[in-house]
């Protein structure tokens, strides 16, 4: 629990003749409980089909960072990525078909349908200049369900990672 605490200054005026004077002045120190609750997302999950697959994709590809690589003694590797300019939301590469990510047979079976179909649409991704990123990503190697197509929210193309998902890679409009 947390608290806020101030200086709380009282001073009590007489008035007569149009005239106010302090009669008492004190100080009383205060103390209200706040709740802070959450304040906001740190992480999210893409599950992946292949996290070796996702790690080229993102980091290779898009130019994201590693924020987390590391193997757990069950044998889940937890990865995580961070897009340039947003280094506090780390996104979990999720392996949604490997049995050792607490998800039973007929989960893994169902996202796996799911991933393999590339059905899974995790989010919009800001670029400055859909056109040129475009260009560059698909020099890259990157494959794309659509290219660059005016919106009225701005610029977007569909992007995809390979591991089952999609992506509107957007520029906003201006204003």
């Amino acid at each position: 629990m947390r608290y806020a605490c101030q200086r709380l200054a009282v001073i009590i005026f007489y008035k007569s003749k149009n005239q106010e004077t302090a009669l008492h002045a004190s100080s009383y120190f205060y103390c209200i409980k706040l709740f802070i609750m959450i304040t906001k997302l740190s992480h999210t999950s893409f599950f992946v089909t292949d996290q070796n697959k996702a790690y080229d994709f993102y980091v290779n590809k898009l130019g994201f960072k590693v924020h987390t690589d590391v193997t757990m003694d069950n044998g889940f590797r937890w990865l995580t990525v961070t897009a340039p300019e947003q280094p506090e939301l780390e996104i979990v590469l999720f392996p949604a078909t490997e049995g050792v990510n607490g998800f039973d047979e007929d989960v893994r079976n169902a996202l796996k349908l799911l991933l393999d179909k590339g059905v899974m649409g995790a989010g919009a991704m800001y670029t400055p200049d859909c056109r040129a990123t475009y260009e560059e990503l698909k020099a890259k190697g990157v494959h794309f369900k659509s290219e660059p197509k005016e919106q009225f929210y701005g610029i977007e193309a569909i992007i995809t990672d390979g591991c089952g998902n999609w992506f509107s890679m957007t520029q906003p409009k201006e204003g």
